[in-house]
Protein backbone atom coordinates (compact mmCIF):
# COMPACT_ATOMS: atom_id res chain seq x y z
CA UNK A 1 0.00 0.00 0.00
CA UNK A 2 1.08 3.47 -0.98
CA UNK A 3 1.37 6.31 1.25
CA UNK A 4 -0.99 8.35 -0.63
CA UNK A 5 -3.92 5.40 -0.34
CA UNK A 6 -3.71 7.07 3.38
CA UNK A 7 -2.76 9.83 3.66
CA UNK A 8 -0.79 12.64 5.73
CA UNK A 9 -2.82 11.90 8.67
CA UNK A 10 -3.70 8.50 7.82
CA UNK A 11 -0.03 8.23 8.44
CA UNK A 12 0.04 9.97 11.83
CA UNK A 13 -2.34 8.02 12.81
CA UNK A 14 -0.50 5.24 12.41
CA UNK A 15 2.35 6.45 13.50
CA UNK A 16 0.20 7.72 17.30
CA UNK A 17 -1.30 4.11 17.43
CA UNK A 18 2.27 2.63 18.67
CA UNK A 19 3.34 5.58 20.75
CA UNK A 20 1.21 6.12 23.96
CA UNK A 21 1.49 9.63 25.40
CA UNK A 22 2.77 10.03 29.02
CA UNK A 23 -0.23 10.71 31.65
CA UNK A 24 -0.87 14.00 32.27
CA UNK A 25 0.80 15.18 28.21
CA UNK A 26 -0.91 16.13 25.43
CA UNK A 27 1.43 14.13 22.40
CA UNK A 28 0.92 13.51 18.37
CA UNK A 29 -2.47 15.11 16.93
CA UNK A 30 -2.56 19.09 18.14
CA UNK A 31 -0.19 21.94 17.37
CA UNK A 32 2.47 21.43 20.27
CA UNK A 33 2.95 18.66 22.63
CA UNK A 34 2.45 19.64 25.67
CA UNK A 35 4.45 19.02 28.92
CA UNK A 36 3.60 19.69 32.37
CA UNK A 37 6.09 21.19 34.84
CA UNK A 38 6.04 21.91 38.60
CA UNK A 39 6.31 25.61 38.72
CA UNK A 40 3.06 26.95 37.67
CA UNK A 41 3.94 26.67 33.83
CA UNK A 42 3.53 23.72 30.87
CA UNK A 43 6.30 23.80 28.31
CA UNK A 44 4.76 23.29 24.84
CA UNK A 45 6.56 22.05 21.87
CA UNK A 46 6.63 21.83 18.41
CA UNK A 47 8.24 20.89 15.36
CA UNK A 48 8.13 21.65 11.12
CA UNK A 49 9.97 21.06 8.22
CA UNK A 50 10.22 22.80 4.98
CA UNK A 51 11.61 21.02 2.12
CA UNK A 52 12.64 22.72 -1.19
CA UNK A 53 10.61 21.86 -4.54
CA UNK A 54 7.81 21.02 -1.60
CA UNK A 55 7.66 24.01 0.53
CA UNK A 56 9.65 26.62 -1.68
CA UNK A 57 11.28 27.01 -4.70
CA UNK A 58 14.34 28.85 -4.50
CA UNK A 59 13.90 30.53 -7.71
CA UNK A 60 11.00 32.49 -6.12
CA UNK A 61 11.48 32.82 -2.69
CA UNK A 62 14.58 34.82 -1.62
CA UNK A 63 16.64 33.73 1.84
CA UNK A 64 15.76 36.22 4.06
CA UNK A 65 12.17 35.44 3.42
CA UNK A 66 12.69 32.01 3.60
CA UNK A 67 14.59 32.41 7.30
CA UNK A 68 11.76 34.52 8.66
CA UNK A 69 8.86 32.05 7.02
CA UNK A 70 10.82 28.66 8.90
CA UNK A 71 10.23 30.42 12.20
CA UNK A 72 7.00 31.57 11.52
CA UNK A 73 5.50 28.57 10.50
CA UNK A 74 6.64 27.34 14.09
CA UNK A 75 5.86 30.47 16.17
CA UNK A 76 2.59 29.76 14.81
CA UNK A 77 1.29 26.45 16.04
CA UNK A 78 2.67 28.36 19.68
CA UNK A 79 0.10 30.69 19.15
CA UNK A 80 -2.41 28.69 18.47
CA UNK A 81 -2.24 27.07 21.91
CA UNK A 82 -2.14 29.88 23.27
CA UNK A 83 1.53 29.86 24.41
CA UNK A 84 4.67 32.29 24.91
CA UNK A 85 7.91 31.03 22.12
CA UNK A 86 10.71 30.60 24.52
CA UNK A 87 13.66 29.53 21.61
CA UNK A 88 14.10 27.61 18.32
CA UNK A 89 16.48 24.90 17.10
CA UNK A 90 17.31 25.09 13.86
CA UNK A 91 18.44 21.96 11.83
CA UNK A 92 19.79 22.77 8.59
CA UNK A 93 20.55 20.17 4.97
CA UNK A 94 22.09 22.56 2.31
CA UNK A 95 24.33 21.57 -0.60
CA UNK A 96 27.47 22.75 -0.14
CA UNK A 97 27.53 24.46 -3.65
CA UNK A 98 25.12 26.71 -2.08
CA UNK A 99 26.27 30.30 -1.33
CA UNK A 100 27.40 31.85 2.34
CA UNK A 101 26.13 34.97 0.69
CA UNK A 102 22.56 32.55 0.86
CA UNK A 103 23.27 31.36 4.08
CA UNK A 104 24.23 34.35 5.91
CA UNK A 105 21.14 36.29 4.16
CA UNK A 106 18.63 33.11 5.39
CA UNK A 107 20.10 33.35 8.96
CA UNK A 108 19.62 37.16 9.12
CA UNK A 109 15.03 36.91 8.18
CA UNK A 110 15.07 34.06 10.63
CA UNK A 111 16.55 36.46 13.28
CA UNK A 112 14.28 39.16 11.96
CA UNK A 113 11.33 37.27 13.33
CA UNK A 114 13.11 35.65 16.15
CA UNK A 115 13.67 39.18 17.49
CA UNK A 116 10.08 40.64 16.90
CA UNK A 117 9.05 38.07 19.35
CA UNK A 118 12.25 37.76 21.96
CA UNK A 119 12.99 33.74 20.60
CA UNK A 120 16.54 33.36 20.10
CA UNK A 121 18.09 30.28 17.88
CA UNK A 122 18.97 28.05 20.81
CA UNK A 123 20.78 25.62 18.70
CA UNK A 124 20.58 22.89 16.49
CA UNK A 125 22.55 21.12 13.60
CA UNK A 126 24.28 21.34 10.10
CA UNK A 127 24.88 18.51 7.52
CA UNK A 128 25.23 18.33 3.70
CA UNK A 129 22.42 17.42 1.27
CA UNK A 130 23.10 16.29 -2.36
CA UNK A 131 20.68 18.42 -4.12
CA UNK A 132 18.03 20.34 -2.12
CA UNK A 133 17.74 22.33 0.94
CA UNK A 134 15.85 20.63 3.97
CA UNK A 135 14.68 22.97 6.65
CA UNK A 136 13.66 21.77 10.36
CA UNK A 137 12.67 24.07 13.11
CA UNK A 138 11.89 23.18 16.75
CA UNK A 139 10.58 25.42 18.85
CA UNK A 140 9.81 25.67 22.64
CA UNK A 141 7.23 28.33 24.42
CA UNK A 142 5.44 28.23 27.81
CA UNK A 143 2.04 28.57 28.97
CA UNK A 144 0.05 28.46 32.39
CA UNK A 145 -0.63 25.16 34.02
CA UNK A 146 -3.80 23.73 32.24
CA UNK A 147 -4.57 26.42 29.69
CA UNK A 148 -3.37 25.85 26.28
CA UNK A 149 -5.62 25.56 23.97
CA UNK A 150 -6.29 22.12 22.28
CA UNK A 151 -8.27 21.07 19.17
CA UNK A 152 -10.58 18.86 21.42
CA UNK A 153 -12.80 21.34 23.59
CA UNK A 154 -15.14 22.42 21.02
CA UNK A 155 -18.78 22.61 22.55
CA UNK A 156 -21.90 22.74 20.46
CA UNK A 157 -23.38 25.74 19.91
CA UNK A 158 -19.74 27.66 19.95
CA UNK A 159 -19.21 30.12 17.22
CA UNK A 160 -16.71 29.71 14.58
CA UNK A 161 -14.34 32.11 14.49
CA UNK A 162 -10.93 33.35 12.13
CA UNK A 163 -8.58 36.36 12.89
CA UNK A 164 -7.38 37.80 9.70
CA UNK A 165 -8.65 37.90 6.14
CA UNK A 166 -7.76 33.76 4.49
CA UNK A 167 -6.40 32.97 0.98
CA UNK A 168 -3.67 35.87 0.60
CA UNK A 169 -1.05 33.44 0.95
CA UNK A 170 -2.47 30.55 -1.50
CA UNK A 171 -2.94 33.62 -4.39
CA UNK A 172 0.54 34.74 -3.26
CA UNK A 173 1.91 31.74 -4.37
CA UNK A 174 0.00 31.92 -7.46
CA UNK A 175 1.71 34.88 -8.59
CA UNK A 176 5.37 33.73 -7.61
CA UNK A 177 4.36 30.57 -9.58
CA UNK A 178 3.76 33.04 -12.72
CA UNK A 179 0.09 33.96 -12.49
CA UNK A 180 0.34 37.14 -12.43
CA UNK A 181 2.28 40.09 -11.50
CA UNK A 182 4.02 41.00 -7.56
CA UNK A 183 4.02 44.65 -8.00
CA UNK A 184 0.03 44.40 -8.88
CA UNK A 185 -0.31 42.32 -5.86
CA UNK A 186 2.13 42.87 -3.54
CA UNK A 187 0.30 42.20 0.05
CA UNK A 188 -0.64 38.96 -1.62
CA UNK A 189 3.10 38.15 -2.09
CA UNK A 190 4.19 39.50 0.77
CA UNK A 191 1.71 37.17 2.89
CA UNK A 192 2.91 34.46 1.48
CA UNK A 193 6.63 34.97 2.19
CA UNK A 194 6.51 36.75 5.39
CA UNK A 195 3.48 35.96 7.54
CA UNK A 196 3.22 37.32 10.91
CA UNK A 197 2.25 34.32 13.36
CA UNK A 198 -0.57 35.34 15.77
CA UNK A 199 1.45 35.17 19.01
CA UNK A 200 -0.37 38.24 20.53
CA UNK A 201 -4.03 37.38 19.66
CA UNK A 202 -2.93 33.70 20.58
CA UNK A 203 -2.09 35.11 24.40
CA UNK A 204 -5.08 37.30 24.76
CA UNK A 205 -7.79 34.45 23.56
CA UNK A 206 -6.14 31.71 25.75
CA UNK A 207 -6.74 33.60 28.68
CA UNK A 208 -10.74 33.63 27.83
CA UNK A 209 -12.24 31.07 29.57
CA UNK A 210 -15.32 31.09 26.72
CA UNK A 211 -12.25 30.19 23.84
CA UNK A 212 -12.44 26.18 23.73
CA UNK A 213 -11.15 24.76 20.95
CA UNK A 214 -7.91 26.55 19.05
CA UNK A 215 -5.33 25.46 16.33
CA UNK A 216 -3.53 28.36 13.37
CA UNK A 217 -4.95 27.76 9.92
CA UNK A 218 -1.99 26.23 7.85
CA UNK A 219 -3.71 23.91 5.59
CA UNK A 220 -6.83 25.98 4.71
CA UNK A 221 -9.70 26.05 6.32
CA UNK A 222 -11.22 23.06 4.81
CA UNK A 223 -8.88 20.72 5.92
CA UNK A 224 -8.18 22.71 9.36
CA UNK A 225 -11.39 22.61 10.73
CA UNK A 226 -11.89 18.95 9.98
CA UNK A 227 -9.15 18.58 12.99
CA UNK A 228 -11.52 20.21 15.60
CA UNK A 229 -14.31 18.55 14.55
CA UNK A 230 -12.71 15.09 14.49
CA UNK A 231 -10.87 15.79 17.75
CA UNK A 232 -13.90 17.26 19.44
CA UNK A 233 -16.67 14.66 18.14
CA UNK A 234 -18.74 17.84 16.83
CA UNK A 235 -20.03 18.98 13.38
CA UNK A 236 -20.00 22.36 11.87
CA UNK A 237 -22.07 24.68 9.68
CA UNK A 238 -19.71 27.59 7.92
CA UNK A 239 -20.93 30.83 6.37
CA UNK A 240 -19.46 30.87 3.23
CA UNK A 241 -20.76 34.31 2.52
CA UNK A 242 -18.82 35.54 5.88
CA UNK A 243 -15.64 34.20 5.62
CA UNK A 244 -13.03 37.18 5.75
CA UNK A 245 -11.69 38.11 1.95
CA UNK A 246 -8.95 40.79 1.65
CA UNK A 247 -9.98 43.73 -0.78
CA UNK A 248 -6.58 42.80 -3.04
CA UNK A 249 -7.62 39.16 -3.12
CA UNK A 250 -10.98 39.80 -4.36
CA UNK A 251 -9.17 41.64 -7.28
CA UNK A 252 -6.70 39.18 -8.42
CA UNK A 253 -9.45 36.30 -8.74
CA UNK A 254 -11.65 38.77 -10.63
CA UNK A 255 -9.03 39.34 -12.97
CA UNK A 256 -7.96 35.59 -12.99
CA UNK A 257 -11.51 34.54 -13.06
CA UNK A 258 -11.28 32.47 -10.13
CA UNK A 259 -13.61 31.66 -7.06
CA UNK A 260 -12.02 33.54 -4.28
CA UNK A 261 -12.97 31.05 -1.74
CA UNK A 262 -10.95 28.58 -3.27
CA UNK A 263 -7.84 29.82 -1.75
CA UNK A 264 -9.30 30.89 0.87
CA UNK A 265 -10.84 27.69 2.04
CA UNK A 266 -8.20 25.19 -0.11
CA UNK A 267 -5.42 27.44 -0.01
CA UNK A 268 -3.46 27.24 3.38
CA UNK A 269 -0.48 29.10 4.73
CA UNK A 270 -2.77 31.82 6.24
CA UNK A 271 -1.57 31.26 9.72
CA UNK A 272 -4.28 32.83 10.91
CA UNK A 273 -5.86 31.48 14.09
CA UNK A 274 -8.94 29.50 14.34
CA UNK A 275 -11.13 28.80 17.24
CA UNK A 276 -14.47 28.50 19.16
CA UNK A 277 -16.53 30.42 21.44
CA UNK A 278 -19.15 30.21 23.67
CA UNK A 279 -22.27 32.61 21.96
CA UNK A 280 -22.14 34.19 24.70
CA UNK A 281 -18.37 35.39 25.51
CA UNK A 282 -17.77 35.99 21.72
CA UNK A 283 -18.91 39.94 21.70
CA UNK A 284 -16.10 40.78 24.48
CA UNK A 285 -13.54 38.92 23.24
CA UNK A 286 -9.92 41.21 23.25
CA UNK A 287 -8.91 40.30 19.73
CA UNK A 288 -10.51 41.31 15.75
CA UNK A 289 -12.08 38.33 14.62
CA UNK A 290 -14.81 37.60 12.41
CA UNK A 291 -17.56 35.53 12.97
CA UNK A 292 -17.99 32.06 10.28
CA UNK A 293 -20.00 29.90 11.26
CA UNK A 294 -21.51 27.16 14.62
CA UNK A 295 -20.26 23.73 16.12
CA UNK A 296 -23.27 21.62 15.94
CA UNK A 297 -23.53 18.27 17.63
CA UNK A 298 -21.96 14.74 16.14
CA UNK A 299 -23.34 13.48 13.19
CA UNK A 300 -23.90 16.59 11.25
CA UNK A 301 -20.72 16.75 9.17
CA UNK A 302 -19.38 19.69 7.89
CA UNK A 303 -21.61 21.70 5.81
CA UNK A 304 -20.61 24.46 3.73
CA UNK A 305 -23.90 27.00 3.66
CA UNK A 306 -24.25 29.54 0.23
CA UNK A 307 -22.32 27.01 -1.92
CA UNK A 308 -22.55 23.08 -3.43
CA UNK A 309 -18.93 22.67 -3.33
CA UNK A 310 -16.68 20.56 -0.25
CA UNK A 311 -13.71 22.56 0.58
CA UNK A 312 -11.26 19.91 1.47
CA UNK A 313 -7.71 22.29 1.85
CA UNK A 314 -4.49 21.01 0.80
CA UNK A 315 -3.46 17.64 0.90
CA UNK A 316 0.72 16.89 1.58
CA UNK A 317 0.07 13.68 -0.40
Amino acid sequence: MKLATVGEFGLIDRISAQFKAPENVTGIGDDCAVIPQSCGLDTIVSTDMLVEGTHFLLESTGPEDLGWKSVAVNLSDIAAMGGKPTGTLLSLAVPDSLSLEWADLFISGYRQLSDMFGCPLIGGDTTSAKDRICINVTVLGTVPSGEARTRDSAKEGDLICVTGCLGDSAAGLRILLGNGQGNEYPQLVRHHLRPTPRIREGLLLARCPGVHAMMDISDGLGSDLRHILDASGKGAVVDTASVPLSAQLRQYCKAFGLDPLEPALSGGEDYELLFTVDKDQERILPVAHTVIGYITEPGEGLVWKGSDKDFLGYRHF
